[in-house]
């Protein structure tokens, strides 16, 4: 076995597109203490081409999160490189949008088992390597806000993200280990080329989308200023506001009139 390195990194989950491939970009040019970046997806293709336009060294791990064998094997090689980590970014994640009934019973498994017991485990697993300043940035969503119709798994996923990243936040605090939730509305990735496989978001949702470029900068912002939750656009900060003020059941029913108006179609 060769020398440990002990190298100061960040590492990136869900790397290969969309929010974690645009964290990748935007740290390239911030990051002053750290040597390497570790881009961890599936895809390792999409990763190596990344990789070239980074000026920051680049570790590509092509595994699968929620794969058993694939996370006991990152975990022997954190134990064998030992590496200092600066930063976490749990960007791995996917939806569908469907009624429960129509979904079939593997694919609303697969979300929680990637949203929620991958993001568990990277997260856990990383801690021991995590220093002092360290940041852990969880992907979250908006629809961690209230459950929702025809996109039910994934809201409750999401909402397990919210509420795991604010009370690790505060286990963390003496070790001085910040937490930040990031809760975006749409962002203009492919993770709708996955999503509306089944039924299409509703039109009202599709006015508020950003570019993922937005979201990562306000979310780096907000891990900076050590924030415990980032929400990216006026439209989705109101949201955050109505779904803490109204009850859930009134806005569920306001969700409910606006599919039955047929202001978005399912397929």
């Amino acid at each position: 076995m060769g020398k440990k390195t002990g190298k100061n990194i960040v590492i990136i989950t869900g790397a290969s597109s969309g929010i974690g491939q645009e964290f990748a970009m935007q740290l390239d040019g911030l990051l002053h203490r750290t040597e390497e970046i570790w881009l961890i997806a599936r895809r390792k293709e999409r990763m190596e081409e990344l990789a070239k336009l980074l000026d920051i060294p680049v570790k590509v791990i092509p595994m699968d999160v929620s794969d058993e064998k694939d996370m006991a094997v990152f975990g022997k090689t954190l134990e064998f490189e030992e590496p200092r980590i600066r930063m976490l970014v749990n960007a791995a994640g996917f939806g569908y949008m469907g009624r429960v009934d129509e979904l079939s019973i593997e694919e609303q498994a697969a979300m929680v088992r990637v949203n929620c017991e991958a993001l568990t485990r990277m997260t856990c697993c990383c801690l021991p390597y995590m220093t002092e300043n360290s940041r852990l940035i969880e992907i979250a969503s908006s629809a961690a806000f209230l459950p929702q119709t025809r996109f039910a798994v994934y809201a409750a996923t999401k909402s397990y993200v919210l509420s795991f990243s604010m009370a690790l936040r505060e286990e963390l605090k003496k070790r001085r280990i910040w937490v930040t939730a990031v809760c975006p509305g749409p962002v203009e990735t492919e993770f709708f080329d996955k999503a509306e496989r089944y039924g299409s978001t509703l039109a009202i949702k599709k006015l508020t989308m950003v570019p993922a470029a937005k979201v990562v900068k306000q979310a780096l912002r907000d891990s900076r200023d050590k924030r415990a939750v980032s929400v990216c656009s006026l439209p989705i900060k109101g949201f955050h506001v109505i779904s803490k003020a109204l009850p859930h059941s009134w806005i569920l029913g306001m969700m409910g009139l606006m599919y039955g108006a047929g202001k978005t179609g399912e397929k």
